[in-house]
């Protein structure tokens, strides 16, 4: 075999390794400060993660328009007290476009003039394991793009109230937004935990629950709501009336009167509900019990479980408080004690016997030894 083939068969070889071989240049780019951050933001290629070593302040909104994964590794980004950008856009990420696509991962979000993070057209934002507090408009905003909860909590975002996630559409953006919840959803406030933006270019939105999420997001005629996995109503928020939201089927309201205390649940529109399901949500005092299922508080009509839910229904439960049955208790019987007598009590009885026998003996020789003398 001459050097010519020789060659050709080498460098077949290393064009072969180089398609079937794993890309292994994918490594993880650590970064320590706001420089390396956006460095590596830049320089990362598609489908790349990006680890802190590291507590971040930032000055100025970060934009991506790739895939890419910050990993923060259980580290903190905060926005700077002295932010320097004066453009239009001061949320500290954004994914943009239907080319963005950024996963925030065992990371801390903290203050910032607006948002945490925004979805914005056609982007995706996926959000495992992190924590958004301190920004001024809101947590996270689904702006026209895809946002995916599978690990989120939110601290209180917001200026006079709380915005947890918001649902909205700019006046620029062409596509409507989704909201996805695959996993756990929790947050400090129950205000605004989930809301939908009131503006003229928000007609639509999308809301998806993964087979397997813990927590829920689902719509009434007029309302989203966050629920647990029992159903039972976390927080719930209205709908403006000019929007139209689609999440699988429409659920109701269930709200029911316990004494003062105030319960809710979602049911599926349409379908009955039963008793058992209604006290399965109910928690009694060990001296309390129920006495019925009313349409009212005056407990005059009772509730019909035969008719399906349309609307938001309100059930009264009636209560009522037992009295604790005391057992009667038998008198007590003295046991007679068949414990054989030992020691001193034996020897004491066998004295006296003796004693006795000894007297009878003596008085028997007096009165014969009487007789004898007459």
């Amino acid at each position: 075999m001459n050097k010519t083939i020789k060659f050709i068969i080498f460098f077949i070889a290393i064009f072969a390794i180089s398609f079937l071989v794993p890309n292994f240049s994918k490594a993880v780019t650590p970064v320590t400060d706001e420089s390396s951050l956006l460095s590596a933001i830049s320089s990362v290629g598609d489908g790349e993660t990006i680890t802190l070593q590291n507590n971040i302040t930032v000055k100025a909104p970060i934009v991506i328009q790739k895939q890419v994964t910050i990993d923060g590794n259980g580290y903190t980004i905060t926005g700077s007290s002295d932010w320097t950008s004066t453009s239009g856009n001061q949320t500290m990420f954004t994914a943009q476009l239907s080319a963005g696509k950024l996963t925030l991962k065992n990371i801390n979000l903290q203050n910032g003039p607006k948002y945490g993070v925004q979805s914005y057209d056609g982007a995706t934002v996926i959000l495992n394991n992190v924590s958004i507090t301190g920004f001024k408009y809101g947590g996270v905003l689904a702006n026209g793009g895809n946002v995916e909860v599978i690990d989120l909590h939110l601290g209180y975002n917001g200026t006079g109230a709380n915005n947890g996630i918001e649902i909205a559409k700019g006046a620029s953006a062409t596509n409507n937004p989704t909201l996805t919840m695959n996993g756990t959803l929790t947050s400090d406030s129950t205000e605004n935990v989930v809301r939908v933006a009131e503006n003229d270019s928000l007609t639509e939105f999308t809301i998806t629950n993964t087979p397997d999420t813990t927590n829920k997001i689902v719509l009434t005629d007029d309302k989203v709501v966050l629920t647990d996995q029992y159903n039972n109503v976390i927080a719930e928020t209205a709908v403006p009336d000019k929007v139209t939201g689609t999440a699988g089927d429409k659920k109701v309201i269930v709200t029911v009167m316990v004494n003062e205390q105030e319960i809710k649940f979602t049911a599926n529109e349409g379908t009955k509900i039963t008793a058992d399901l209604v006290k399965s949500h109910i928690v009694l005092e060990d001296n309390e019990q129920i006495d019925g299922f009313y349409t009212s508080a005056d407990y005059t009509t009772e509730f019909n479980f035969n008719d399906p839910l349309n609307a938001d229904t309100t059930i009264y439960a009636k209560i009522s408080t037992v009295e604790a049955i005391v057992p009667e208790t038998e008198p007590e019987v003295e046991e007679k004690d068949e414990t054989p007598k030992t020691g001193v009590e034996n020897y004491l009885g066998l004295a006296v016997l003796v004693i006795i026998f000894s007297s009878t003996v003596i008085i028997s020789m007096k009165k014969k030894h009487t007789k004898m003398e007459r």
